[in-house]
């Protein structure tokens, strides 16, 4: 094989490569927005005191039998953001996202939307969108202290 046949051997793998990973990723946004809209048919506002909250993975917390089994095997190999929480007179232990595992206070009561053992929401939590525009401000007001700082 010459040098020619070798790099359009690669740019051609290359190629196979990226549209493989353009057809996955829109596979997996197609599947995504159909997760969406079922949690949002489903989510219901209850007033949960939070116990406690933690990352670990879903192997080594307490969950019913029922919903072990039907947990894929890859899920119980990634760590996962849980909420122990007591709704009313049960205590059960709920998956959520890290945003609003972020948003979750400790040892308070909060209205949170769940949608089956998936906390969606919590009252008065922020959009990612107002979160990293906050973010930026803060940045900026630091940088302008900064150039303050400087100056003196």
């Amino acid at each position: 094989m010459t040098l020619p046949d070798i790099l359009l051997l690669i740019i051609l793998l290359v190629v196979v490569i990226v549209a493989g990973f353009f057809f996955l990723n829109r596979w997996a946004y197609k599947k995504l927005d159909q997760q969406e809209e079922m949690i949002q048919r489903q989510k219901m506002t209850q007033t949960a005191y939070i116990i406690d909250k933690r990352r670990d993975k879903i192997t080594n917390v307490h969950m019913p039998k029922a919903v072990m089994e039907n947990i894929p095997k890859r899920a119980k190999l990634i760590k996962m953001y849980f909420a122990q929480v007591k709704i009313g007179p049960q205590i059960i232990t709920l998956i959520c996202d890290k945003n609003v595992y972020n948003a979750l206070p400790l040892k308070k009561s909060v209205k949170i939307d769940i949608a089956g053992m998936y906390i969606v929401s919590v009252a008065g939590m922020k959009s990612p969108a107002e979160m990293k525009a906050k973010a930026k401000e803060k940045k900026a007001k630091e940088k302008a202290a900064k150039k303050a700082a400087k100056k003196k």
